[in-house]
């Protein structure tokens, strides 16, 4: 079932928590709620199970407007951190419980709701433990348990609060991948909330970053890595090193004592300038538009090395990736730091985006000329 969700705004007391959210959930699409605490995601996720009223807005499930229906009337499967299984029960009788509760005109037969059960085991994986008890599962067995449950009534969405927040690091990551398995094998409607981004860019087909009650950005995983689309998303996703730059009088961009020009009409100013890790290079031989860096130190992680430089551009430690075949530095050494590709912001407002070309590294006297995206 689809989700449609327009103008959406909830206050508590005169306190805005949600602010003219809108959002589409395509039929059979999980979507990711992600953002840091108080950004107001398990808010919405509650409003659209109907566990919390919306101020104003409308909401949509499968085309029916559903803001008046309580939480039981709009079958949403819910699924929490905590597990919330039955310690009484078994695994088979914490499955079967949401139908079996069914009024009796839309209770399955006994038979039904056996092989219901029984192939929801096979899909999680766990069909032998099915006489077992919650206090017998670890923490990822049981919260295989608590999704099979809420899929067993065969709701129309299905809702997740952080759903892996309480298991160890590898239990995530190997829960995650199962979930996006699950979700390939069943085609369920889904809305998850999570502060974890490799979680939410793993899982999700699209992602809806939310800061302050607002939606920043929604877009795939890739394009959300790639193509950020304001300042809060620039800094809040992946790791970002920020340089201090000024724009002057006469159109240059200064880092560092690095001069830049721009092709770009912009007040002169203080601005900020963004470089990923792994988007800037070290060398022992100066190159157009390098700065003049300290290592303080580097480690290695397998596949990439991990070097932490100090500059004046910065005037505090920054962060560089680097692939095992990258030339050799060491702690200590003076070394070039070069940047592929920034990020310029004054404020709130991006300024421009600049990459680096072969052919302009190659050729030019200075950093390689900005191609200009103006915010809109």
């Amino acid at each position: 079932m689809s989700i449609e969700i327009t103008n959406l705004t909830h206050h508590f007391g005169a306190d805005p928590v949600l602010r003219d959210i809108s959002l589409s959930v395509a039929d059979g699409e999980i979507v990711a709620l992600l953002g840091p605490s108080g950004s107001g995601k398990t808010t919405l996720l509650r409003i659209i199970a109907g566990l919390t009223s919306h101020t104003r807005g409308q909401l949509y499930i499968g085309g029916e407007e559903v803001s008046h229906l309580p939480a039981g009337e709009r079958r949403a499967g819910f699924v929490f951190q905590h597990y919330a299984l039955f310690r009484h029960m078994t695994v088979f009788d914490n499955i079967a419980f949401g139908l079996t509760v069914l009024p009796r005109k839309n209770r399955p037969s006994k038979k039904v709701i056996h092989e219901k059960v029984t192939a929801l085991l096979e899909k999680i994986q766990l069909p032998h433990l099915a006489q077992r008890y919650p206090a017998q599962l670890s923490g990822g067995q049981q919260q295989r348990v608590a999704l099979a449950r809420a899929l067993a009534a065969e709701p129309r969405i299905l809702l997740l609060d952080e759903p892996f927040g309480a298991l160890d690091t590898q239990v995530r990551i190997e829960l995650r991948r199962w979930l996006r398995q699950l979700h390939q094998s069943l085609h369920f409607t889904a809305v998850f909330v999570t502060h974890d981004q490799d979680e939410a860019l793993e899982v999700a087909d699209r992602v809806v970053v939310m800061h302050n009650g607002q939606i920043e950005q929604i877009a795939a995983p890739d394009t959300l890595q790639e193509n950020t689309e304001n300042r809060f998303v620039t800094e809040f996703l992946g790791q970002v090193n920020t340089l201090n730059g000024v724009i002057t009088d006469s159109g240059i961009l200064q880092i560092g004592g690095v001069n830049q020009p721009v092709s770009l009409m912009a007040e002169p100013g203080l601005v900020s300038v963004f470089v990923r890790p792994w988007a800037l290079t070290l060398s022992a031989v100066f190159s157009p538009g390098s700065f003049v860096a300290q290592v303080c130190s580097v480690r290695s992680y397998g596949h990439y090395r991990k070097a932490m430089v100090t500059t004046a551009a910065a005037g505090h430690e920054i962060t560089v990736i680097l692939p095992q075949d990258a030339p050799e530095v060491i702690s200590g050494e003076s070394v070039w730091l070069t940047a592929q590709s920034v990020r310029v912001f004054r404020g709130e407002d991006e300024l421009m985006w600049q990459t680096q070309s072969q052919s302009v590294a190659e050729n030019a006297d200075c950093f390689p000329r900005m191609t200009i995206n103006p915010v809109t």
